[in-house]
């Protein structure tokens, strides 16, 4: 197949906007860490609405307020998760966003349910697990950043642990894709035929081996013990294939290539984050009862 240079030179600048965005984000301090994943939070949300709204039609009636309001809601939740790092003039951004929580709970239940006639409860469980899928996840991460290591020597240490875990899916899909082109031969899944056995094994094996080494080798590393590196690699490379094949899923069903265009090339925010997006959770559960 000829190489179309237009697209290649698109796919290329997205990726390199795309990786500064996210580096500045996950690094610079913890509030741009907030901001960048409250944005990813709702377009990813936007998208959900529409890849479901495909798959089931009665989802496109909706209301305005329904939509926003979980987005909102969602929203509130990654402020509940943060720590005391959060605050502004002695205001707990944690506090404000469990206010938030009880407020927008309110009025959207009231909204949806005691004054509708008929309430749509197929409806309502999409949206619940959206929250689920979407909003419990990115404050799981908020929480992961909670429990990283920082000091004052080290001010940019609170974000080893989520950047640990994004690193590891980017470099589980970058060594899959690498094995599969040269061995793979057994198709993985019927939802991702380009997946093969040999590249998911084999990018998981190289994965682990690569975040290990890595961490055996810097400072930073020595802070925590290898088996929560291993463990990390491990769920970042197992969970955040499955949350791939869940989303190649979803987007079957729905009839669409792409969840949205908002990185040419590259797709949208669901597309980008789908393995992250299952990952995290467990990653959470992994780093609260053994980190």
């Amino acid at each position: 197949m000829a190489l179309n240079l237009q697209t290649f030179k698109t796919r290329t600048l997205t990726a390199i906007v795309f990786a500064a965005v996210m580096l500045s984000g996950l690094l610079v301090n913890q509030w741009t860490f907030l901001l960048l994943f409250l944005v990813i939070h709702a377009g990813c949300w936007l998208e959900y609405f529409k890849l479901l709204a495909a798959i089931d039609p009665s989802y496109r009636n909706i209301s305005f307020v329904h939509q926003y309001g979980l987005i909102l809601l969602g929203s509130a939740w990654l402020l509940f998760m943060t720590n005391s790092q959060y605050q502004i003039n002695d205001i707990q951004i944690r506090l404000v966003g469990w206010y938030a929580i009880l407020v927008i709970a309110i009025l959207f239940l009231a909204t949806e349910i005691v004054f509708k006639k008929h309430p749509s409860l197929m409806s309502l469980g999409y949206s619940l697990l959206g929250l689920l899928y979407i909003s419990i996840s990115w404050g799981c991460l908020m929480q992961i950043r909670n429990y990283s290591y920082s000091t004052s020597a080290y001010p940019l240490a609170g974000a080893i642990l989520p950047c640990t875990l994004i690193f590891s899916i980017w470099i589980n899909d970058t060594m899959a894709y690498i094995v599969g082109s040269f061995i793979g031969r057994t198709s993985f899944s019927k939802v991702s035929p380009k997946k093969t056995w040999e590249g998911t094994i084999g990018g998981a094996l190289l994965c682990i081996l690569i975040i290990g080494i890595t961490a055996s080798q810097i400072e930073l590393g020595k802070n925590y013990p290898l088996y929560i590196w291993i463990g990390i690699a491990t769920i970042a490379a197992v969970i955040g294939t499955v949350g791939d094949l869940l989303e190649s899923k979803l987007k079957r069903m729905a009839g669409v290539k792409d969840s949205g265009q908002i990185m040419p090339g590259h797709g949208g925010f669901l597309d980008r984050f789908d393995s992250l997006l299952l990952a995290t959770p467990v990653a959470w559960i992994f780093l609260h009862f053994f980190g």
